[in-house]
């Protein structure tokens, strides 16, 4: 699957639906293959992409192409899926081509951009897109030759996650037994709701009450729904929370901590 300036319409269908289908690359009129090279390719300043039910952002991917003859244009954009001829995600749907500026220092370099706005309700309906996406870059010389790379550099998108945390009793006799209980949850982009995230290491932390620092007490594995539970004695006033650290689907998610007064 190949962008090029003069298809005019480039999918069928919308980016990010259960099927992409990409227009055909003007094969018959296409130059030879150039040999533009592609360094520097960093989607999002390097952050990954974390989405929730209706989170909104404007990701930008940044790049170097250089040609020795010139780089005349050049694009890149975010696929995902087995190969780019069986892409079940585009970002965006319609590339545009980059804003490229020629290095001053050497005319052979051009540092380009694009910015494009991801919308989670409207791009991400299925789960199965949570992960690593790939940038395929291209670009034309001055001299007409195209180069294509489909994998030079990858980006993540994950789903957002969210995690509670109840401790009780409070106030506690110092000695006492504290229960904390929580949630650990994450977006489904399919059913448009929050869903519990079983079977995840989640950290139980404590803070001093006038400490700013919080100290791991012990390791949860979330249950069914989601669930969390842990118990610890009494020991001073401070204030309890769960952190989820994320996992290459999800985001991480810290809980505000619950503060238990002991007497």
């Amino acid at each position: 699957m190949r962008i090029r300036p003069t298809v005019a319409a480039v999918f069928l269908a919308t980016a990010l639906s259960a099927s992409v289908i990409p227009a055909a690359a003007h094969a018959a009129d296409r130059a030879a293959a150039g040999d533009t090279t592609f360094s520097d390719v960093v989607v999002n300043g390097g952050k990954d992409i974390v989405l929730g039910l209706s989170t909104k952002k404007t990701v930008t991917i940044r790049w170097t192409a250089t040609d020795q003859d010139g780089v005349a244009a050049s694009w890149a954009y975010l696929w995902h899926g087995p190969h780019t001829d069986d892409a079940d995600g585009i970002l965006p749907a319609y590339p545009p081509a980059g804003t490229c500026t020629v290095s001053s220092a050497d005319p052979t370099t051009s540092v380009c951009q694009v910015g494009f706005g991801v919308d989670a309700a409207r791009d991400f309906d299925d789960n199965g897109l949570a992960g690593t996406w790939k940038v395929l870059a291209e670009a034309q010389d001055a001299g007409d030759d195209w180069t294509d790379v489909d994998v030079a550099a990858t980006a993540r998108f994950k789903r957002y996650a969210k995690v509670t945390v109840n401790a009780s009793p409070e106030p506690v006799k110092k000695g006492r037994t504290i229960t904390v209980t929580g949630k650990l949850t994450r977006a489904d982009w399919r059913s448009g709701t929050y869903t519990g995230y079983r079977g995840q290491a989640v950290q139980l932390q404590f803070r001093t009450k006038g400490s700013s620092t919080y100290s791991t007490l012990e390791t949860v594995t979330s249950g069914s729904g989601g669930s969390l539970k842990a118990t610890t004695k009494a020991k001073r006033d401070g204030y309890f929370r769960f952190v989820f650290a994320g996992t290459g689907t999800t985001g991480p998610a810290t809980a505000a901590g619950d503060f238990v007064d002991v007497k």
